[in-house]
């Protein structure tokens, strides 16, 4: 029973240490690749949407019932 308690610390060290050096492995390539990758672009800030808006192109009629269209679609389908 002894042998299978000292196998068992044994086998849990060595898992112990090895995580360690995972973490610590893990950690100084982040750094490394960090250095010498170029920074990422900042994102732009979110803007609110315009309102819809139909092509200039479309007679007054079809852009009316398309506005109508989407904000029945906008108050049935509320989040």
């Amino acid at each position: 029973m002894s042998q299978a308690v000292d196998l068992m610390i044994a086998g849990m060290g060595f898992v112990f240490v090895f995580l360690i050096i995972l973490v610590f492995a893990t950690t100084f390539m982040s750094r490394i690749i960090n250095r010498f990758t170029a920074p990422e672009p900042a994102t732009p800030a979110r803007t609110p949407r315009a309102k819809p808006s139909a092509p200039a192109s479309a007679d007054p009629d079809t852009a009316e019932a398309i506005r109508k269209a989407i904000a029945q679609y906008r108050a049935r389908h509320k989040k």
